[in-house]
Formats: C-alpha cells, structure tokens, sequence
C-alpha cells in the first residue's frame, strides 16, 4: 500500500493505492496564497490521517521542476512561496516513510502508462490542461524527465504574442473569453452557441499544442488529461481538423489521442512513482 498525492493548482487530492485502485481518497482546497509554513501545515495535516502501519511509501506530483533524487521543488507558478522546498526531506521526517517527488504531469503519465490507455505501449505522451499545460514523456517505456525534471514543458512553448499555454489551458477562457472553462462547459453543454465557439477556438490551440508533442517525440499515442479534457468532446473536430495540415501526415495518421477516463490516474501514477523510485535506489545500491 502506498499513498498517491495530487497537488494540484488549486486544490490538493490524495488516497491510498492498492492493487491499482485507490481507497480512502481525500480532497480540499489548496491555499496556495499563504505563506510556506502554512501549506506546508496544510499539506501534511492533509495527508496524516492516510498514514498508517501498512502504508510502504508516499508519492507526490507537483506542478513544478523538481530535483528528482533529492526531492527539492523549485519555483511553483501557482504557489507562490514555493520557490525552494526540500520536500521530500520535510514528508519522510514527518511520516517516516519513504517518499517521493516528481512532476504532477509524469504523474499522471505513469499512472496512464501502467494503469490505463496507454499501457503496452512503448513511447508515450500526457499532456494535461488546466490551470497549466504540460506534459509528460515515456520512452522506451521509461519515463523521461530530462536533466532538471524541464522535459516535456511544451507549455512555455512560444506562441502568437504569448506561449502555448496561455492559449490552450483555462487561462484562454479568463483572459479572452471572460469566463472560466468550467462555466464554458456547463453552458456550451446546455447547447449556448457562443460557449460552443469557444470551445472550438480552444481546440484549434490545443492542436498545435499537439504538434508540438509530435515534432519533439513522435509518439505512439497521446493521452490528454486535465479538467479541460472533460469537454474533449467539444473540441476534438476542431482540434483533428487543425491537425490535418501537420508536414508529416503518414505520422498524425498513425497517432492514437485519448481522452483520460479515470479521475484517479494521477494518483494512481504517484504512487507507482514512489515504488518505482525505491526500486531504482535499491538497484543502485
């Protein structure tokens, strides 16, 4: 049994993984506007009532780089007073268990890879949308980080007068549109014509956010996840009609893109994380 944490951009979820399926989950707002005593109090009264004898380890994707042998976070954008945080040192004194760090997006690559749609395949992509957008990289059917955990940031990608990211997350909604995605959801699904046409404009966006993928890894297929994936529905026309003029159409041809179906994948891929970097120490060792 391992613990699986999601520390998202606004909101912390957590359970216990065993046998591929997480009991005792958990979930609350993150105040990610107070200082760093106090979400790091936050964070770990959070996560204390799913610590327990049986419990083996503790898993935890950030929405951040992260020094990955260490366990140090670096510079979280939505957190500000996470700029340097030993956290893997902070969780294992506190839990005395063995914990581990790593990007929330690897995570949640992982926890697809072993878990759900993309498993038996060899080189894969998770890209997921919401606050942010990022993504995450297996190859060879090895997760692939990079040197600073930087790999698969397509987000901070140049694009127009922004970067990808500030067209294809929920940012698009709040700075063009004066919605957020959520409400743009409901309304569009309620048949509003002009929620319906934002959507296809997120989706022509999502699509180069696509490309970007294909150019630098050229998967088998990509996964997309995130709270904006839940309207996949409504933007995938769009999105497959701009991927169209890709200059390799043989590879977009080939190309799987899935709509992530389980809300604990993410928590899941964390908690295979943990296992998996212990493994890899006592390998080493």
């Amino acid at each position: 049994m391992t613990i699986g944490v999601d520390l998202g951009g606004t909101h912390i979820r957590a359970g216990i993984e065993n046998g591929g399926n997480v009991f005792n989950q958990r979930k609350e707002i993150f105040r990610t506007d107070r200082s760093l005593e106090e979400t790091i109090t936050q964070l770990i009264e959070f996560v204390r009532p799913l610590v327990r004898a049986e419990v083996r380890g503790l898993g935890i994707g950030v929405p951040s780089v992260v020094d990955i042998e260490k366990g140090i976070v670096y510079n979280v954008t939505n957190i500000p007073s996470w700029e340097q945080v030993p956290l893997k040192d902070i969780l294992e004194q506190e839990f005395r268990i063995p914990v581990s760090v790593n990007n929330d997006v690897n995570c949640f690559t992982l926890g697809e890879h072993q878990f759900g749609l993309l498993r038996g395949m060899k080189h894969v992509v998770g890209v997921s949308s919401g606050t942010g957008l990022g993504a995450g990289i297996i190859i060879n059917n090895q997760p692939f980080y990079g040197n600073n955990c930087g790999a698969g940031e397509i987000g901070l990608l140049p694009y127009l007068d922004h970067n990808i990211e500030y067209y294809a997350s929920g940012n698009l909604f709040r700075a063009y549109f004066n919605i957020n995605a959520e409400e743009a959801h409901q309304r569009a699904l309620a048949g509003d014509a002009k929620a319906l046409g934002y959507w296809k404009e997120f989706g022509i966006h999502m699509a180069e956010a696509v490309k970007c993928v294909v150019y630098a890894y050229d998967p088998e297929a990509i996964v997309l996840g995130g709270s904006l994936s839940k309207a996949f529905n409504l933007f995938r026309d769009n999105m497959n009609a701009t991927l169209k003029d890709f200059t390799y159409p043989e590879s977009m041809k080939r190309l799987k893109i899935f709509q992530s179906q389980n809300e604990n994948i993410t928590l899941l891929g964390a908690a295979a994380m943990v296992r998996q970097f212990n493994a890899s120490l006592a390998n080493i060792s």
